[in-house]
């Protein structure tokens, strides 16, 4: 076995890791402020692009005053969905991050869809 050989992602002859998408989304609707709903958006999201999940999403609410918002987490066999937002700004921090590829329009789509953000902007990085 080559030394590498847990590197399934190949982008211009270059072997990587995971590759890791973070997504800032701007003055979401109110469904941003709603547990059960990010419960099932963090579900959904990891079917719609191919991962498997590894058990129920963890999703609680903490912080204090201005500081207060969600913190989540998806497992996936591949790595993890993380969320934190915050609840006054109805601000949503998306990290995907998977060592199988995955499309990033799917999950632009599925902030879109789920939060109607007002701005968003995304990075991926490819991981060695």
């Amino acid at each position: 076995m080559r030394k590498t050989a847990y590197k399934n992602i190949h982008v211009d002859g270059i072997e990587y890791y995971g590759k890791h998408m973070m997504l800032t989304a701007e003055n979401c609707n109110t469904d941003l402020l709603e547990l059960g709903i990010m419960s099932t958006f963090l579900q959904k999201l990891a079917d719609d692009i191919g991962m498997i999940r590894y058990g129920d999403p963890v999703v609680a609410r903490f912080g204090e005053g201005i500081q207060t918002g969600i913190s989540a987490v998806q497992l996936i066999t591949t790595s993890a969905l993380t969320v934190h937002t915050n609840d006054a700004a109805r601000d949503l921090y998306l990290d995907v991050f998977s060592c199988k590829w995955f499309d990033e329009q799917t999950v632009i789509d599925a902030v879109q869809t789920q939060y109607a953000p007002t701005s968003f902007t995304y990075q991926i990085v490819l991981r060695k």
